[in-house]
């Protein structure tokens, strides 16, 4: 399985790094210094406010033996160099010899169950293999076992991890954390979208139909979702949760074989990363923390690559630290923080085994959790969420439309077909979208709309838009202060305020815990959750930080 390998202490400054791996020494020389380029920065870690660099020009690692360079030459677009060794002429010939010899020794070692245990077994294998020496290298007349040099040694390792546990060519890319997409259209250069610097064209190529259609095909095959020209188009799940989608051959492909592979992190985005990315504000975040926290039905909303997902998980830490949570999906993207939960995907293959979404959430209701987390509505299942809020059952999701009015519609058309009546279930909506904000796309929750009442005179649904964005500004305006229908009619009752007004107090002092935790630093999404959940059994006393 390809996972971000650690950082390693020769990766942790520049002269160390150029010491240690000739090929990055290599790259520096001719590719940066032989053509006059200035010397790039050098960077262990990456921080957001990067993105408002003037010169983008900087190189760090993504571990052992890998490194990214990311510069924008003169008059062209931003590029995303990896930078991996080479095998030369004769450690090709030696490497071959050697998965000759290794393959005639596999049949004699036990297969694991799962992938995952098979770089130890081919570690294994390796040494079985091959010595290292520092004389002579290559086959011998006196050992069964090829001689090579400790960097050949290396290299060998790297490639055949690579090539059978990994995903050749494209496995450095699963190793950067900084990656959300990666997208192949055709032969030709490959294009990712980086957290940080957007989209980037990479060094990394499919050259011919036949190399791409047959990388595409190794690759389906190998998370079980063979593609074929009966069946080109294939949605799958590699085996880092990362989702992918394969479009096979050209004659519905017209540029050539095609994918998009959007990348599992496996440490979520914190609410103080929405925070600092300006995604939502402190306040439209402390909104959202009480609605969590006291159960109100939220669905967050956009187009997209919007970051609605994101923006979902980053939320769950608001819901109370004891709460059983029932996260239901197509594909698993959601990642929740409580000691129950219980993760349910759909399983979809054209089959009578098949396991809908549907199926799921009726299963869902019948375990009684406190919150049901739905990856996004796209069919019946909205119904059955409908039914859910009815009775009681708190549910988030996300949901693939722009606006609210849009949303009410397709929530009421086929196929999800929700009463009109239904809708004002559903409590809060936020709006997000991704924008263009001088020479950077960002994304931002443009409104949060409460869900008042259904008004059956005239069959439609009463809203009020409680927070907006301001483009100019590029901030987040509360015209809900003193008139929100949820904090006052739903949200203040339940936490037993005498004075619904008090709700806004509570609101301030959430407001400022968030903006205490992004003072701080404190960003990583496990961090930010210990602290909200000791928050929530313990109170004040329990915050690492003094509020005033």
């Amino acid at each position: 399985m390809a996972k971000r390998a650690k950082i390693s202490k020769y990766q942790e400054t520049l002269d160390l790094a150029l010491s240690h791996y000739p090929h990055l020494k290599d790259y520096v020389e001719k590719s940066i210094r032989a053509k006059g380029m200035k010397m790039p920065t050098y960077q262990t870690k990456l921080d957001y406010s990067m993105k408002h660099l003037d010169d983008f020009n900087l190189v760090y690692p993504v571990g052992e033996p890998l490194f990214v360079h990311i510069h924008k030459p003169e008059g062209e677009n931003l590029k995303y160099v990896v930078i991996e060794p080479v095998m030369d002429d004769l450690t090709r010939q030696v490497n071959d010899e050697i998965l000759k010899k290794m393959l005639s020794l596999a049949n004699e070692l036990e297969v694991p169950d799962k992938t995952d245990d098979l770089t130890p077994v081919l570690i294994q294998l390796l040494n079985r293999v091959v010595v290292v020496s520092e004389g002579r290298q290559g086959s011998s007349l006196f050992s069964a076992k090829i001689a090579v040099s400790q960097s050949q040694y290396d290299l060998i390792k790297y490639y055949l991890i690579r090539e059978r546990v990994g995903f050749s060519k494209l496995e450095p890319l699963f190793n950067d954390p900084y990656l959300e997409d990666i997208h192949c259209v055709g032969i030709g250069n490959l294009k990712a979208i980086h957290k940080i610097f957007d989209m980037v064209r990479l060094n990394i190529t499919f050259s011919s139909d036949l190399d791409l259609n047959r990388y595409i095909i190794e690759t389906s095959e190998r998370v079980e979702r063979p593609v074929s020209d009966a069946t080109p188009v294939v949605d799958a799940v590699m085996p880092d949760g990362s989702r992918v989608n394969f479009i096979y051959g050209r004659e519905i492909s017209r540029e050539g074989s095609s994918f998009t592979i959007r990348k599992f992190s496996e440490v979520p985005i914190s609410i103080t990363e929405i925070l600092n990315f300006g995604t939502m504000s402190a306040e439209v975040a402390a909104y959202v923390w009480l609605c969590l926290e006291n159960g109100m039905n939220i669905f967050v909303c956009g187009e997209t690559a919007s970051g609605k997902t994101t923006t979902l998980n980053a939320a769950c830490v608001f819901i109370k630290p004891d709460a059983k949570i029932y996260s239901v999906e197509n594909t698993a993207e959601v990642t929740m923080p409580h000691d129950t939960w219980q993760h349910l995907v759909t399983r979809e293959a054209g089959k009578p085994s098949d396991v809908s979404m549907f199926t799921l959430l009726i299963a869902a209701l019948r375990s009684r959790p406190n919150y049901i987390i739905v990856g996004e509505i796209r069919g019946e299942e909205g119904n059955v969420a409908f039914q859910a809020m009815q009775t009681g059952h708190p549910v988030m999701s996300t949901f693939h439309a722009g606006t609210v009015h849009s949303m009410i519609q397709r929530l009421t058309g086929h196929p999800i077909d929700v009463p009109i009546a239904f809708i004002d279930n559903l409590n809060v909506v936020l709006i997000q979208t991704a924008v263009s904000l001088g020479s950077h796309f960002v994304r931002r929750v443009m409104s949060v709309t409460e869900i008042e009442r259904y008004y059956d005179v005239e069959n439609k649904v009463i809203t009020r838009q409680i927070f907006t964005w301001d483009h100019l500004k590029d901030e987040h305006r509360f015209s809900g202060y003193y008139n929100s229908y949820i904090l006052e009619k739903k949200i203040a009752p339940q936490m037993g305020l005498s004075d619904p007004k008090d709700i806004y107090k509570e609101l301030e002092l959430r407001k400022k815990i968030l903006e205490k935790m992004y003072e701080h630093k404190i960003f990583n999404y496990f961090e930010v959750w210990d602290i909200i959940s000791r928050y929530s059994r313990e109170g004040m006393s329990a915050l690492p930080f003094e509020i005033e």
